[in-house]
């Protein structure tokens, strides 16, 4: 199947596989080089930065423990490899063709990592939310700034050249 070629599965069964385990939609798109490197780089990037045990800890409260035990320089890349693969899959699988539809995902992305840089310090409401939760309320404020900006654009007037 050709790289630009649109599967004939679902968009949101692709983003649905992906948003469990990121090359899952390139695989059931019939990219398999691509999402064979996606799940090889969750999973380093994942052992990298501990990421399971901060999702452990993090849902049993234990915030200082997670953040304690992150390392940073790992989970950093975390955010930005998800929303790559997520968008990626959902687009080779038809969706996303209106005009800026990556927005949304891009700041995802790029609002969720600087959660992730800002996680061991800010505190929202006097707690302290940490590697797992503070990159996730991040990650929606992207999503929304994100649709935001793609309407604008998309509410602007095309001026051909």
């Amino acid at each position: 199947m050709n790289e630009n070629s649109v599967s004939r599965n679902s968009p949101l069964e692709a983003l649905f596989w992906c948003i469990a385990f990121p090359g899952f939609g390139q695989l059931l798109n019939r990219h398999y080089i691509k999402g064979i490197v996606l799940i090889a780089m969750e999973i380093v990037i994942n052992m990298g930065s501990h990421l399971n045990s901060l999702i452990v800890h993090s849902f049993l409260g234990d915030i200082q423990t997670a953040v304690e035990h992150t390392n940073y320089q790992w989970l950093m890349f975390y955010p930005c490899v998800y929303m790559f693969g997520i968008w990626d899959a959902f687009k080779h699988a038809g969706g996303g063709q209106s005009p800026n539809a990556a927005f949304p995902f891009i700041f995802c992305a790029f609002f969720a990592t600087i959660g992730v840089a800002l996680s061991s310090r800010l505190k929202i409401a006097g707690l302290l939310l940490g590697p797992v939760w503070l990159p996730m309320l991040f990650a929606l404020a992207g999503v929304f700034v994100g649709f935001l900006i793609k309407r604008f654009l998309n509410s602007l007037p095309s001026h051909s050249v």
